[in-house]
């Protein structure tokens, strides 16, 4: 938690749990990645954390955006994104929305299917377009296998036909996994996509572009590897599959670029057990899954807690959100240590959550309001 998040906590009564991100700590964030990428373009996920305050900030730096819908298109413009720097990076797009993409002058898309070809064509005439390959992710806390993406041999017939109908066949896209903590996983991608590069050349098709997605990690309860450990290692990467002949290259950063630079505070409402004899507490927040920490899912993100009465004994317990819910709990297969000390009434800060937790609080279930956010 930075000195600033401090003082803004320590200044505002409270009033429900509240995130707080610090816009310096997103600005260091990017400009780490500009550093230990230089060459390589960055398009922010807009989907890790869509605040106009963080988007108006990337922009006024330079930085581009992946979008998943035309309602981030349209953040992102309002943000002061001009149309050839944003990505429609959703391979799942309905038609209406591609050709209103194309209409704003959106000229880069995303696809890994042939419907989602034949509807570019259709739609968006000409435009770049890159195809994305699937990736195991292994290694990485929250895996995005199987949904998008497809074989690298299907991936090079589709660049081929999407060359035969008039699109620019412009690259390919990977991603190897959200919060992945081995730099060394980017080469194994980059060896198929360079072999779909030779093949495709072949044919008389010159890919361009390599968009090396997401995946850069924020710090939870274990280090990670830094920001220079992943430059170095995607560019050795890059040196090894491709030569002296490096394509175009972009990142996708979301949690990475905000992750750390977020603070939730909460509050406990119950501390109670289940038994006479049970030794395992349950404590019980004002937030849960569905007020913005959805990323606890089967416990793939365990965020660092911190407690007013840390330092003092702490005890393994199962912590939950307020819901009627029963899939309402973030913690227990794995408890979660927290001072035997612990009251109702007693505040929490759940550090790093500064992506993927706005975007995912319900509008009103059991009638909590959204997790409200503050950008300082």
């Amino acid at each position: 938690m930075t000195d600033r998040i401090a003082a803004f906590l320590k200044d505002r009564a409270y009033d429900g749990p509240r995130l707080v991100v610090d816009l310096e700590r997103v600005r260091d964030r990017y400009l780490d990645f500009a550093r230990v990428l230089p060459d390589t373009r960055v398009f922010y996920a807009v989907k890790a954390n869509p605040s106009p305050e963080v988007l108006s900030l990337l922009a006024e730096l330079g930085s581009c955006f992946d979008c998943a819908s035309i309602p981030e298109i349209e953040m992102a413009l309002a943000a002061g994104a001009s149309p050839d720097r944003i990505s429609f990076g959703n391979t799942i797009k309905k038609e209406i929305d591609i050709a209103r993409a194309f209409a704003i002058g959106v000229r880069l898309f995303a696809f890994d299917s042939d419907a989602e070809i034949e509807k570019l064509s259709r739609s968006a005439p000409g435009a770049r377009v890159f195809c994305r390959i699937l990736c195991d992710g292994e290694g990485a806390e929250w895996p995005l296998s199987r949904k998008f993406g497809c074989e690298p041999d299907m991936a090079e017939r589709l660049l081929e036909r999407a060359h035969v109908l008039g699109l620019e066949a412009y690259g390919v896209s990977f991603h190897v996994g959200s919060q992945q903590t081995n730099p060394q996983m980017w080469d194994r991608a980059l060896a198929t996509v360079s072999g779909l590069f030779r093949r495709l050349a072949e044919r008389g098709i010159c890919l361009r572009m390599v968009n090396l997605g997401g995946g850069f990690a924020a710090r939870y309860l274990k280090d990670i590897p830094t920001a220079e450990s992943y430059g170095h290692a995607i560019f050795e990467a890059l040196c090894t599959h491709f030569g002296n002949r490096l394509p175009e290259t972009i990142i996708e950063p979301g949690r990475g670029m905000v992750g750390d630079a977020g603070v939730i505070e909460a509050e406990v409402v119950l501390i109670s057990r289940k038994s006479d004899q049970d030794s395992v507490r349950w404590v019980y927040l004002d937030i849960g899954k569905f007020g913005g920490l959805a990323e606890t899912m089967d416990e793939a993100i365990r965020y660092p807690i911190r407690t007013p009465r840390d330092g003092a004994p702490a005890e393994p317990a199962i912590l939950a959100g307020p819901t009627c819910d029963s899939a309402d709990v973030l913690y227990e297969k794995t408890p979660y240590p927290l001072p035997v000390s612990l009251e109702i009434g007693d505040r929490v800060l759940i550090e790093a959550t500064g992506a993927y937790t706005t975007t995912y609080s319900a509008v009103a279930f059991n009638g909590f309001s959204p997790l409200k956010a503050y950008c300082i």
